[in-house]
């Protein structure tokens, strides 16, 4: 079994990745999510089937409803719509799937449900944490909540 490390390695070299519960707020975990990855290269692609436009851009109601689709998705949602995401994957070709859990909110999108769905369909998942953590996606505070939620027992190695 992969570390959390390489999972997240392998999740970040998906140049093209969706963003599961977007929304008009500017200051939410989904649209901060959003938008470091666009800042850093990534073509992302906001999903929120309530929400037509997400900081400028089209924001899309499923994963399979963007163009050229994606590899893979970050999910900020409730752990009930977890579930309702990660069965889009397998149809939209997304291979890789991110459920965020938060250090600071409390906020949690992992689903026990959803999580044995990707991995029943052969679909890498990472439950918990947050891709800003890693990699060239990560900053200072980030990473310092990655090492608490180590620490606490709240993330995985």
């Amino acid at each position: 079994m992969a570390t959390l490390a390489a999972k997240a390695e392998l999740f970040l070299t998906q140049p093209r990745v969706a963003v599961a519960g977007v929304s008009r707020r500017r200051q939410d975990a989904a649209t901060l999510i959003y938008r470091r990855l666009k800042a850093r290269g990534y073509q992302v692609f906001p999903v929120n089937p309530h929400t037509a436009v997400v900081e400028g851009d089209a924001c899309y109601p499923s994963l399979a409803t963007i163009p050229g689709g994606v590899s893979a998705v970050v999910i900020v949602t409730r752990p009930r719509l977890t579930e309702e995401i990660v069965h889009q994957c397998p149809g939209a070709g997304v291979k890789h799937v991110w459920m965020h859990r938060s250090l600071i909110h409390g906020g949690s999108s992992v689903s026990d449900k959803a999580t044995a769905f990707c991995e029943a369909h052969g679909i890498n998942v990472i439950p918990g944490g947050c891709p800003l953590m890693f990699g060239r996606t990560s900053d200072f505070g980030h990473r310092c909540m990655r090492w608490i939620m180590r620490a606490s027992g709240r993330l995985a190695a």
